[in-house]
C-alpha cells in the first residue's frame, strides 16, 4: 500500500469519525444486535502542533475496576478516531465505559436490552408522539449517523411492512395510531445489518367538542325467558372525558346478578368516540321484569339517556297433531337411517364393486406397476396340495384375467428360468400391487417362505404393497406363522371351500374383487356371471 492510498484510507475514516453526533448523556440504552457507537463531546485540541491526542478507551465492572479496551479486546469492536464502535453490540458488552485523552474524559453507562422475538422492536427503545386528529401526521426515516452505509430502508406499522420509502406525510386518523418502525439495512465489512427507530403514535382528540347522543329509540323493551340471561347493550357517541354509565336500582347495585359485562370504546375516521356498555342479567325472576334499566351520556353542556324495560317472552303453544307428526316423522327419519346404515354395511362390498363398474374407475394407471397381483403358493403338486396348486395356477388366473382384465404373476409361467431367484422374485413382488397367499398347511416351505418375507417386508415397512390371504387351511392350524401375518385385518383373510362350486358371483370372488385394485374391465356377460369356477367332479 502506497502513501497516497493510506492517505485516501485515513481522510475516509476521519469523515466517517466526524459524520457521527457525540453522545452526551450518561445513560444508553440500545437493543442487542444492532451497531451502535460511543463518541465523546468537547474533545480538546492539542497545544502544540506535534503533540498527538491520543484516544483511550476503558471498560468498568461491578467492582469499578477498569481495563483499557484495544483492538484484540473483541472482533466486534473497533476504533475510528475518536468513535468506539460496536458491530454490532451484545449482551455481554453491557457496562460502564469512559474515554480518554489528555485531560479529558466522559463516562457512559451501557444498558444493552434483550431482543424480543416475537415483535419487530423494543418498548425500552420507542420514542413517543402525540398527534392531533385531522393534523398533519410525519413519519420520515433518517439516520445521519450511518448515512453513507446505509443500502436500504423500510416503514413498518406493528411490525408489517407499510411501504418501501422511507416517509409517511397524510392527515392523521385515529387508525393511524401503533408503532412505526423504521429499518436501516447497514452493509459493514460484508455484513449486513438493521438498525431500528420505532415511533409510538397516539392520536388525540382535537379542541372541538360534539354533543354526547346514544344511539336507537329512548325506549326499548325487551323480550325475556324466565331462568335465561339477556344483554342490555347501550351504545353512544361522546366525547373522551364525557360520563357514560348505567343507572339501576338500589336493591340491584348488590345483586351478583346485575352487573356490566363488557365496555368497549373506539375512535371514529372524523374523530369522534364511539362507545358501548352492556348490562348482563343472568338467571332473570320476576323482579327484573318491567324495571326501568337506565343508560345515561351526559357532560357540562348536554346529557342523553335511553331507558331499557324486560318484558316476559310470550310462548306458543304447539298444537297436539303438530307435535305428534312431527315426533313421527323424526322416528321413521331414524329407524330408515339406522336400516340405511345396517344396509350399507351388509352390503359394502356389493356396493363398491357396483360404483367401480358405473364410474369405470381405474387405481393402475399410473402406479407405474406392472402385475395386480403376485400368487404366492406351494410349488411342488402332490396329490395332497393337488387342489391348492390347480386353485393357484388355473382356477384363479381363469377368473381374474380372463373374466375381470387383471394380470396376474405366477411362478411357474412368468419368472425366466435360469436367473437368481430370489433376486427374480423379490424384483417380481415389487412390481406387484397385491401378494395373494394361499396359504395350506404345508405352504411354509424354503421356497415359500422367501416369497413371504419379502412381501411382509413391502406391505409392512415399505407399504407398498397390500397382502389378501386366501386360506386353503385355517391359520389358527398352522405352526410358525409369522406374528406380522397373525395380525393381518379379518377382511383380508378370505377362506376358499374347495368342496362347494362357487361360480364367479359368489361372495368370495366379490370379495376378492373389492380386495383387488379397482380396474376398467367390460361389463359381465350374463352367462359368465353363473359360469361355475370348478366343474363337478
Amino acid at each position: 500500500m502506497n502513501h497516497k492510498e493510506l492517505i485516501l484510507i485515513l481522510c475516509v475514516l476521519i469523515v466517517k469519525s466526524a459524520s457521527k453526533s457525540c453522545i452526551h448523556r450518561s445513560q444508553i440504552h440500545v437493543i442487542e444486535g444492532e451497531p451502535f457507537y460511543l463518541k465523546p463531546c468537547e474533545v480538546s485540541v492539542p497545544v502544540h502542533k506535534n503533540e498527538t491526542a491520543t484516544m483511550r478507551w476503558f471498560r468498568g465492572n461491578a467492582s469499578h475496576q477498569y481495563r483499557e479496551l484495544n483492538t484484540r479486546s473483541s472482533p466486534r469492536i473497533t476504533f475510528h478516531g475518536h468513535v468506539l464502535e460496536f458491530w454490532p453490540v451484545e449482551l455481554d458488552d453491557e457496562g460502564m465505559y469512559f474515554s480518554q485523552v489528555g485531560n479529558d474524559r466522559q463516562n457512559w453507562t451501557l444498558n444493552v436490552t434483550k431482543r424480543n422475538k416475537h415483535s419487530c422492536f423494543s418498548e425500552k427503545l420507542v420514542t413517543s408522539r402525540d398527534v392531533e386528529v385531522k393534523k398533519v401526521l410525519r413519519i420520515t426515516c433518517e439516520n445521519s449517523d450511518y448515512e453513507e452505509l446505509i443500502n436500504h430502508t423500510s416503514l413498518y406499522k406493528n411490525c408489517k411492512e407499510i411501504s418501501k420509502t422511507s416517509m409517511i406525510q397524510k392527515n392523521a386518523e385515529f387508525g393511524d395510531e401503533g408503532y412505526y418502525s423504521c429499518v436501516f439495512s447497514v452493509h459493514h465489512n460484508g455484513k449486513q445489518y438493521n438498525i431500528t427507530k420505532t415511533f409510538n403514535i397516539t392520536v388525540i382528540e382535537g379542541n372541538s367538542k360534539i354533543t354526547p347522543a346514544i344511539f336507537g329509540p329512548k325506549s326499548e323493551k325487551v323480550a325475556v325467558e324466565l331462568g335465561k340471561d339477556v344483554e342490555l347493550n347501550c351504545s353512544a357517541l361522546l366525547n373522551k372525558n364525557d360520563l357514560f354509565y348505567w343507572s339501576i336500582r338500589k336493591e340491584d347495585s348488590s345483586d351478583p346478578n346485575v352487573k356490566e359485562d363488557r365496555n368497549a370504546t373506539t375512535w371514529t375516521s372524523e374523530g369522534k368516540l364511539y362507545a358501548s356498555k352492556i348490562l348482563r342479567i343472568q338467571n332473570i325472576t320476576e323482579k327484573y321484569l318491567n324495571v326501568l334499566y337506565n343508560c345515561t351520556v351526559a357532560n357540562e353542556e348536554a346529557t342523553d339517556s335511553k331507558s331499557f324495560i324486560l318484558v316476559r317472552k310470550e310462548t306458543l303453544d304447539i298444537p297436539g297433531h303438530v307435535f305428534t307428526r312431527g315426533i313421527t316423522m323424526v322416528a321413521l327419519t331414524s329407524v330408515a337411517a339406522v336400516c340405511m346404515a345396517i344396509l350399507c354395511i351388509i352390503y359394502k362390498v356389493d356396493l363398491v364393486l357396483f360404483y367401480r363398474r358405473v364410474a369405470e374407475r381405474d387405481e393402475t394407471l399410473t402406479d407405474g406397476k406392472t402385475y395386480d397381483a403376485f400368487v404366492s403358493y406351494l410349488k411342488e403338486c402332490h396329490p395332497e396340495n393337488g387342489e391348492e396348486y390347480t386353485f393357484a395356477v388355473e382356477t384363479l388366473p381363469r377368473v381374474l384375467e380372463k373374466q375381470y382384465g387383471y394380470k396376474l404373476c405366477i411362478f411357474e409361467r412368468d419368472v425366466v428360468p435360469g436367473g437368481d431367484v430370489v433376486d427374480e422374485i423379490q424384483a417380481l413382488i415389487a412390481k406387484s400391487r397385491r401378494l395373494i397367499i394361499i396359504l395350506s398347511e404345508r405352504y411354509l416351505t424354503n421356497g415359500t417362505r422367501l416369497e413371504l418375507q419379502s412381501g411382509l417386508h413391502e406391505a409392512l415397512v415399505e407399504r407398498k404393497i397390500k397382502i389378501i390371504l386366501i386360506e386353503f387351511t385355517p391359520a389358527s392350524n398352522i405352526t410358525f406363522l409369522p406374528p406380522s401375518l397373525k395380525l393381518l385385518k379379518s377382511y383380508r383373510v378370505l377362506k376358499w371351500e374347495a368342496d362347494k362350486p362357487l361360480s364367479s358371483n359368489s361372495r368370495f370372488w366379490k370379495n376378492l374383487l373389492y380386495l383387488m385394485p379397482a380396474k376398467a374391465f367390460k361389463p359381465w356377460r350374463a352367462e359368465s356371471e353363473a359360469r361355475p369356477v370348478l366343474s363337478a367332479p
